[in-house]
């Protein structure tokens, strides 16, 4: 598994979507999504490509299985909130459906953050 591949992959199909919602809000002049929009190029495309370049910079971090755990728990849990978080927007789904699940895609981004942290500290030199 090529971690920095993976992740400026997944990064730059965050960024297409990322910059397609902002051009539909801007042609049709509706701002509704622009909270999805923000949180689809920050947590999308931005972190994931800072977390590529990382490791592609510092290769040692990409060995071993915290940068996959790392990859798996950011994709996943960043994929869940950013549907439900369009879902909520674009008044497709209320808030009860966001209860259940958003916490816990929060919770894996931020376990995913905390490995990737603990990698750059061990591991970037």
């Amino acid at each position: 598994m090529n971690v920095a591949r993976n992740f400026l992959v997944m990064g730059s199909l965050y960024l297409v979507i990322g910059i397609a919602i902002g051009m539909y809000m801007g042609a049709a002049g509706n701002h509704d999504l622009a909270i999805v929009h923000a949180h689809i190029n920050l947590l999308g495309f931005t972190l994931m490509a800072v977390f590529g370049i990382a490791y592609k910079v510092f290769p040692a971090m990409a060995e071993g299985n915290l940068a996959r755990y790392h990859f798996y728990l950011h994709a996943v849990g960043s994929l869940i909130l950013l549907v439900l978080l369009f879902l909520l927007m674009s008044g497709m789904a209320g808030e009860a459906i966001m209860m259940p699940l958003a916490p816990i895609s929060e919770l894996l981004v931020f376990i995913g953050v905390l490995i990737f942290a603990y990698n750059a500290y061990s591991k970037a030199n």
